[in-house]
């Protein structure tokens, strides 16, 4: 009668079960992180210290601007066959979106970020310089995201690039139909986050998100971003522990009675403030990086509420579609 196993067979087994594979202690833990990625990587809440962040100066891909069309109509420049546009009817000299790009970075480093550029670009992707959007930062790593318009697929490879230079983990890439982009994500705490569905982002990328957070324990609510705006950053952005900076007009009751359940205080933006003054960056609890066209009223209120405001010009910027908030994706911040 032939041999069930050999004893080559039985004490291989033997040896595999003593040496056996260990689930426990999960990716994201400290010992984790550091043992087997050189620290604690990523993010679980908009507002902890912020440590590392991804930025891009803008350069030689602003150039497919030159010479786009007036749209007269809609007041903008673009061209349809490329997806190059730029909102509005001026676009500031290089030179001067550069100036107020370097001041960002050094305000960062002097509240001691680190910051890391993009080690390349996508020709032509001119919108690069807004890095939230191609990637979003969670406990333990990284999703590189799939834009949605044509102007800007393509930045995610050069995103992955820089992110594995650096030793980030890679924990998702959003992929088939999906459509994601960082500007309409966000924690209000380590356990809820937020997506706002839009024009941007769509169902199956929010979906792809939630598988992600789910291995967390974090929950997700879905906000439905109203017609053609693109993201929840030009409407709710946390400050603080329990302090979100809010456009009410934006935002949908039922998102905001459930930051009221969740203990959240919400600043309105004064309606004589720049709507575009609440795309604004947390470095630390309670402390704000804001742009200088933040009107006293806005100002007054975050004051009250215990706010540190750094004001960052940051204008010329923010003609080409996105501010502060917009230009900075943080990759580490200490958890909360």
């Amino acid at each position: 009668m032939a041999q069930a196993m050999s004893e080559f067979d039985h004490r291989y087994n033997m040896l595999i079960e003593r040496f056996a594979s260990e689930a426990e202690p999960p990716f994201n833990s400290a010992s984790e992180q550091e043992f087997g990625w050189g620290r604690r990587w990523g993010c679980n809440s908009d507002i902890g210290r912020l440590r590392v962040v991804l930025m891009h100066r803008p350069g030689e891909e602003m150039k497919v601007l030159d010479g786009l069309p007036l749209i007269t109509e809609l007041g903008a420049f673009g061209d349809p066959k490329t997806g190059a546009y730029w909102r509005g009817e001026f676009i500031p000299p290089l030179a001067e979106q550069q100036a107020q790009h370097d001041a960002l970075a050094a305000a960062l480093r002097e509240e001691g970020v680190e910051v890391v550029m993009l080690t390349r670009v996508a020709a032509g992707r001119h919108k690069s310089i807004y890095t939230r959007d191609s990637c979003i930062a969670i406990d333990g790593g990284a999703v590189v995201t799939r834009m949605g318009p044509r102007i800007r697929r393509g930045e995610e490879r050069p995103v992955t690039e820089t992110l594995a230079t650096i030793g980030m983990p890679i924990l998702r890439t959003i992929a088939g139909n999906g459509l994601m982009e960082g500007g309409s994500f966000a924690y209000v705490r380590p356990d809820v986050a937020v997506i706002g569905v839009s024009s941007r982002v769509n169902e199956e990328g929010a979906r792809q998100m939630e598988e992600v957070l789910a291995l967390q324990g974090t929950r997700l609510v879905r906000v439905q971003i109203p017609g053609y705006r693109l993201h929840i950053d030009g409407a709710f952005v946390m400050l603080d522990h329990d302090v979100a900076l809010v456009n009410p007009v934006i935002l949908p009751f039922v998102f905001m009675e459930e930051l009221k359940r969740l203990g959240i205080r919400m600043i309105p933006l004064n309606h004589e403030d720049p709507s575009w003054a609440i795309n604004c960056l947390a470095v630390a609890p309670g402390r704000v990086l804001m742009s200088d066209q933040v009107g006293p009223r806005t100002q007054e209120a975050l004051d009250k509420a215990g706010i540190s405001v750094r004001l960052v010009a940051y204008d010329k910027v923010y003609l080409g579609g996105g501010g502060i908030h917009c230009s900075t994706s943080p990759l580490v911040r200490d958890p909360i």
